[in-house]
């Protein structure tokens, strides 16, 4: 009885807010418009790249104890392959192929190798991630122009009305928050997946690092090699 309440209570208020937002001026409905767009598009990069990081995350630690585990260099090379979303792969696999190329002769190119690699998975990791930037600067001042005009339409009933009723602003007054509110709406969660995003970013780009220097450990304990590295 409770939880049928609750829904006939957000049927209502979305109801009213359904026709609030239809009673809007022109203005009002393309700044709507073009902020559900905002949103729409911040969420689908948000649930791609949260789906992303969160495997990238998974098979990395997979990745790195089957590393550690292993005794040789083609022994990782031949099941690299299954832990591919790790973005460890493509630094492992790019060092792989350049020491294959060189053999014992330029042990600092191995060592380039996978700092390109890591660089590249980086930029791959980041992609659209400036759309949330974006989003989450832009957004609000979208949100505060219709706020603004809102607020013109509400002197402007107050005007034709020639008397401070009610009535004669609330139209005004309803453009200006529902804005605002689509405003903050499409921008906040933005903005904290944002922050979250480039913090695991961080995290991965320092994780590639020590990784670097353990496939140059490996490769000076396995083969005899001085690699330079400490």
């Amino acid at each position: 009885m409770i939880n049928s309440n609750f829904f006939l209570v957000g049927l209502v208020g979305g109801g009213e807010i359904f026709n609030l937002i239809r009673q809007t001026g022109a203005v009002a409905q393309v700044v709507l418009v073009i902020l559900l767009v905002f949103s729409i598009m911040s969420w689908s990069i948000i649930l791609t790249k949260w789906g992303s990081i969160r495997r990238a995350r998974t098979q990395s630690g997979r990745f790195l104890r089957a590393f550690r585990k292993a005794q040789r260099l083609q022994d990782i090379a031949a099941v690299s392959e299954q832990f591919k979303p790790s973005p460890l792969v493509a630094v492992f696999d790019n060092a792989y192929d350049e020491y294959r190329r060189q053999g014992d002769g330029n042990i600092n190119a191995v060592q380039r190798a996978a700092q390109i690699a890591s660089s590249e998975e980086l930029t791959r990791l980041e992609r659209k991630l400036p759309w949330l930037a974006t989003t989450g600067a832009v957004a609000p001042f979208v949100g505060l122009f219709g706020t603004v005009w809102g607020i013109i339409d509400a002197f402007n009933g107050l005007g034709d009305a020639g008397a401070a009723t009610l009535r004669a602003v609330a139209p005004g007054i309803s453009e200006a928050l529902i804005t605002t509110a689509a405003g903050l709406f499409a921008a906040i969660p933005a903005v904290i997946f944002y922050n979250q995003f480039t913090h695991s970013l961080r995290e991965f780009g320092a994780r590639m690092d020590d990784f670097t220097m353990e496939i140059m450990n490996f490769i000076e304990r396995t083969t005899g090699v001085t690699t330079g590295v400490r």
